[in-house]
């Protein structure tokens, strides 16, 4: 055979399918086998599919009947809250047991209502209530429950807790005429109200008028360190330092000031030349005194006796300025617990009863609420002060024993004209030696005396403008000027007033356990909103026009007691 020439390939069939035979016969066994298998198995997982299927259902209807079961339940549940709750108001004078029957009807659920039970004692309603209903399953039966009730049980109660009130109500010249009684009528009707609903007697109840001023009273006046006392008889009003509304007590060791009982505001006659001091444009108008000498005004301490608290509020007399802050400050301390050792005293002077030792009770006290009911018809009304210097204390100032007449002694600042002179006599419109004698001898005058004869307008320009200013009338007028300005001053500012009110307010409302509610009684814009930011919220806010002051404080005593659902 030649190089590169073709070979031949003889291939044998034969051999080759005897080769290939074994591989057939193994795939097409196994192929048979498969086919096998898939059709052993065709029927368990048809079966297992539709166990599957049924078990999805069955869960399905389950979830069905528990969210019919909560439905049922929640709305059997909310039916009984609502009608326990309306049973145990005291303020319903139905049936307990009645109202909730009633109430659980209404409903469409009467054939739910399993029991109603009702527990009264004094001051106290307690109602329990339980609800059963058949919430009929449609599935649940499939797996042996036949039986699935929905069960509901409410109970609620109210009662008279330990609350102190102090109603502070406006008493300012703007209150005349129907104010002034409708407030009367409302205050009356809300003593009696709380304090008949209380045989307990764990409601005590306090009186804060206010004017330009707080007028305390002897008794209350005395617990406290008054200085500058001038001894006018019911004229028993002090002025409040900075540093007391820093806290919502007024500590009893503070030197408070009296308001001086003197007649600031009238003018007098400015001629050059001698008045009479027995003439109108001497004598004092005592009409402009910011704390005016009554009874009826005093601020009244805790009590539980509804014919005292009432005669009280029957007896308020309308007149003066508006000082809502200082009524609020007094407010709050008559409720603050370092009133307590006060009220001890009182007690065991049998200035107040037995049943409030103990009181005020502390702000932590879960027992016990602590309500401010603050009124006004107006708003912030500043007024002036006779200056401490001028309140008490020898004046310089002499009057004759003989026939009344004045004559004043200036160590320094004479004019030439005095010489060695060093007494002024107003009613001889000349200097002298001495002090003025008639023949009876003569006294040297505490302020508080010549402000209880004399307007300070008088004294200005009789004592100091005349004698030091002489001839001219612009030094006399200066003169006159600066000796008012040295005597009295502006007690506090507009702002100032509602900046330490809203100071109170929020002190107050920082306490546990006190509520304060704001009644506008047809007030000016500022009057309202001082009233409605010092309330404890939105809800505590009354704007009272007329008789509305009637429904303000019905509101007011229907919310003392406290309902509540107790389960």
């Amino acid at each position: 055979m030649f190089a590169g020439a073709d070979i031949p390939v003889v291939v044998d069939k034969e051999n080759m399918m005897k080769m290939l035979a074994p591989r057939l016969t193994l795939r097409s066994a196994l192929a048979r086998q498969i086919g096998h298998f898939a059709r052993a198995t065709e029927g368990s997982l048809t079966i297992l599919a539709l166990c599957l299927f049924f078990l999805m259902v069955m869960l399905g209807g389950i979830a069905i009947d528990l969210m019919r079961y909560e439905g049922i339940r929640t709305e059997l549940q909310n039916t009984l809250d609502r009608c326990t709750l309306m049973a145990a108001s005291l303020d319903q004078r139905l049936d307990p047991q009645a109202v909730v029957t009633d109430c659980v009807e209404k409903a469409g659920l009467a054939d739910r209502l399993q029991s109603a039970n009702v527990m009264e004692a004094n001051g106290s309603r307690t109602v329990l209530t339980k609800g059963i209903a058949d919430t009929k399953p449609y599935f649940l039966h499939l797996i042996g429950i036949d039986s699935f009730d929905a069960t509901a049980s409410s109970g609620a109660e109210q009662k008279v807790t330990n609350v102190e009130i102090a109603l502070v109500l406006d008493v300012s010249g703007s209150m005349s005429g129907a104010k002034i009684a409708n407030l009367k009528t409302a205050a009356s009707e809300f003593v009696n109200t709380v304090l008949s609903a209380d045989p307990d007697r764990r409601v005590s109840i306090s009186i804060v008028p206010y004017n330009a001023q707080v007028n305390l009273g002897p008794v209350l006046r005395g617990k406290f360190n008054a200085t500058h006392q001038h001894d006018v008889a019911n004229v028993n009003c002090v002025e409040l330092p900075d540093s007391v509304f820093g806290n919502t007590s007024i500590p009893r060791t503070t030197a408070l000031p009296m308001m001086a009982y003197a007649d600031i505001a009238y003018g007098t006659s400015l001629v050059n030349g001698s008045v009479s001091p027995t003439s109108s444009a001497a004598l004092p108008n005592f009409g402009s005194a910011f704390c005016k000498p009554t009874t009826a005004n005093i601020v009244r301490p805790p009590s539980q006796n509804i014919a005292t608290l009432q005669a009280q509020i029957n007896g308020l007399q309308a007149g003066g300025n508006t000082s809502i802050t200082l009524g609020m400050k007094w407010g709050v301390a008559m409720l603050d617990p370092a009133a307590r050792g006060m009220y001890s005293e009182l007690i065991n002077a049998n200035a107040m009863p037995t049943t409030l030792e103990g009181r005020p009770f502390d702000y932590e006290n879960r027992e016990a609420m602590k309500v401010v009911v603050l009124m006004t018809d107006g708003e912030h009304v500043s007024h002036n002060r006779v200056n401490d210097n001028f309140k008490t204390g020898s004046s310089p100032i002499f009057r004759s024993r003989g026939d009344g007449n004045y004559s004043v002694h200036f160590l320094t600042g004479r004019p030439t004209a005095a010489g060695a002179n060093e007494y002024w006599v107003p009613h001889r419109s000349a200097w002298q030696a001495t002090a003025w004698d008639s023949g009876a001898g003569y006294d040297r005058m505490d302020w508080k005396n010549v402000w209880a004869n004399l307007k300070m307008t008088y004294v200005a320009w009789q004592f100091y403008a005349r004698p030091l200013g002489g001839a001219d009338s612009a030094a006399r007028n200066a003169i006159y000027n600066s000796m008012v300005n040295n005597m009295q001053s502006t007690y506090a500012s507009v702002a100032t007033m509602d900046s330490t009110l809203q100071q109170t307010c929020a002190l107050a409302k920082s306490k546990s356990n006190v509520i304060i509610y704001g009644i506008a009684f047809e007030a000016p814009l500022n009057g309202q909103t001082q009233i409605s930011r010092c309330a404890s919220s939105p809800a505590h806010y009354f704007n009272a026009q007329g008789l509305e002051i009637t429904s303000a404080f019905r509101s007011i005593a229907s919310n003392l007691s406290q309902l509540k659902l107790t389960q």
